[in-house]
Parts: C-alpha cells; structure tokens; sequence
C-alpha cells in the first residue's frame, strides 16, 4: 500500500492514526473505515482499500468453544474489527463483556475469555497455538450475514487538503506498482514465510474498493445504525 512513498509516513497504531487524523495532524491516513462511518468529513481514495471477500485470517477471535465467549479481551487499536464484532454478536442476539486485553497478545487465553486479535499479533497468535483454539473468522462471518465483503481500511483525505485528487492517484499508483511486483515485496519479509505471504496477500487480504467493497460499506453502516452503533446519516462517500 506505502512501498515506494517518497513523502512523509508515520506508522502507528489503527486507532492512534483515526486520532491524529481527526486532530489534524495527519493529512492522509490509511485508518479503519469506521472512522469515515463516524466521522463522514474524509474523502475517500477510490479504488483503494484494505478488504476480504470472506476469511481475513488475521482479523478474528480466539476462543476455546465454537462461539466467543462472554467475556471478549478488546484491543483498543482495533475500532473497525471491535465494532464488527459488537454487530456480529448483537445478530446472534447475544451479548459479551469487553474486557481490556492482555498486556502480552501472545499469552494464552485466561480461562473464561476470548480474545480479538488482528494483523501481525493475530497471525502471531495463530502461528504460536495453532489447534489449540478455535478461531472465529470476522470477515467469514460477515460475507456468511450478508454476502458481500467486508472493508477493513480506507484512505481518508482530510477536506482542507490540497492536491487530494494527485494524492490519490499516487496511492492509486503504488498499490498497482506493489501488487505487480509482490513476490518481490514478499521476498523482503522475514518474520514469516515467503509460502505464506503469497497465501495470505492473494487469498485472503483484498486491496481494491469496487462496486461490492462499497455495498459491502454501506451496508456495514446500515447495519450499525440498526443495532444503534452508529448513528444513523445519509452517507456521501465522498470519492476522489
């Protein structure tokens, strides 16, 4: 998404980035989508998003049973994934208690809890323990609920930016350059294996914001409002 930037870029966690975004501080941010759910000031970079059309593999809840559990260990980092999750379990007509997740994300689960978990520490977590959890996938929930996929990340522009529409064509530009050149991107990556970087990136993870990916938002917002997540708004995607 970011290979071959020759600007500035700041790296840091979903929610710290959704923070620093809204402040000002930030022009550009590639942040959960639920910050423009929330927040609808941004335009957004089209064609571009961070996405899966069922299975995420990195974004799930680890859990000793076949459902989460009451008790929900919540990473603060994680908006997007926790509110998916709050409307996931709220369409089972079920509740959970959000407890604040462990200090260690890699430490086994505390008897009686589940644990949401996304991104590195996620696949991480999986890599650690393996079988010895189930692992409830949100993105295959969510296409099992509605049938369209799920938008994790966008890029969000703030309204005072100049120049938005050359800035996203650029990000445009690197994802098209990086996707083309992503076994040699994937050659780079030493914490994890070249077999499973070309499963993950091509299989599971999605990077385009087409027709579906934007039903698939909309109807993510539509379906908070119902469960009073979000309040409800006509939404303009605001696309550049």
């Amino acid at each position: 998404m970011i290979h071959g930037w020759l600007g500035k870029v700041i790296f840091d966690h979903p929610a710290a980035l959704c923070a620093k975004l809204a402040a000002g501080e930030l022009d550009v941010a590639l942040v959960s989508s639920v910050e423009f759910l929330r927040n609808p000031i941004y335009s957004i970079v089209d064609g571009v998003s961070i996405s899966s059309q069922g299975p995420a593999y990195s974004v799930f809840v680890a859990c000793a049973h076949e459902s989460p559990l009451p008790n929900i260990e919540l990473d603060p980092a994680s908006q997007t994934s926790a509110t998916l999750l709050r409307y996931l379990i709220a369409e089972r007509g079920q509740h959970f208690c959000a407890t604040e997740i462990a200090e260690d994300k890699l430490s086994p689960l505390r008897p009686g809890h589940a644990r949401l978990l996304i991104g590195d520490q996620a696949i991480r977590f999986r890599h650690k323990f393996a079988d010895a959890y189930r692992y409830w996938d949100l993105g295959e929930e969510w296409r099992d609920v509605t049938g369209v996929p799920f938008v994790y990340a966008l890029w969000l522009v703030r309204p005072e930016v100049k120049n938005a529409k050359g800035i996203a064509e650029e990000l445009r530009a690197r994802r098209d350059e990086n996707l083309r050149n992503l076994n040699t991107l994937i050659d780079t990556v030493t914490e994890f294996t070249a077999e499973f970087c070309e499963h993950y990136y091509r299989d599971f993870i999605q990077f385009a914001l087409g027709p579906r990916e934007k039903e698939g938002l909309i109807a993510f917002q539509h379906l908070c409002e119902k469960h009073e997540i979000l309040p409800p708004r006509v939404l303009d995607l605001r696309l550049i």
